[in-house]
C-alpha cells in the first residue's frame, strides 16, 4: 500500500509541477488574470495533496485499512476539486462551458476535507 501511495504522490507532484509552470507560461498568453488564478489555484491544492499522501504513505502511525480510505478521499478530491478548476479556468480555451462541472468542485473539496479528517483522528486514536 505504501508504494502505491507514494507514487500516486510523486505522480501528483510531478504533474502539478508540469502545470503550474504550462499555467505560468503557456496559459498566460491565453486567460485572464482571474482564471490564471483559479488555475493557480487548483495546482496549489494538487502540489499540497502530493505532500499530503506522501506522508500518509510514509507514516506508520495509522493501520493500511484506513490508509486506503484516505488515500483514495484524496485522490477523488484533487479529481474533483482541481480538475474541475483546471476545466473551469480554460473553458476560454477549450470553447466548452464547463458550467455542469461546477458542482463538482465543492464535492472534491469535501472529500480532502474528509481525507484530512480521517487522517488527524486516525492519528489521535492510535496507541503510543
Amino acid at each position: 500500500m505504501e508504494r502505491k501511495i507514494t507514487s500516486v504522490a510523486a505522480l501528483l507532484g510531478l504533474t502539478a509541477i508540469i502545470l503550474g509552470a504550462f499555467g505560468a507560461h503557456a496559459l498566460k498568453k491565453y486567460l485572464s488574470v482571474e482564471q490564471l488564478g483559479s488555475f493557480e489555484t487548483g495546482v496549489k491544492y494538487q502540489m499540497y495533496h502530493a505532500l499530503f499522501l506522501l506522508f500518509l504513505g510514509f507514516t506508520a502511525l495509522i493501520s493500511d485499512k484506513a490508509k486506503k480510505i484516505i488515500f483514495q478521499l484524496a485522490i477523488f478530491g484533487v479529481i474533483f476539486f482541481s480538475g474541475s478548476i483546471y476545466l473551469l479556468a480554460t473553458k476560454a480555451l477549450s470553447g466548452i462551458d464547463f458550467k455542469f462541472i461546477g458542482i463538482v468542485t465543492p464535492i472534491g473539496g469535501a472529500m480532502l476535507i474528509a481525507a484530512w479528517g480521517l487522517l488527524f483522528w486516525n492519528i489521535r486514536k492510535a496507541k503510543t
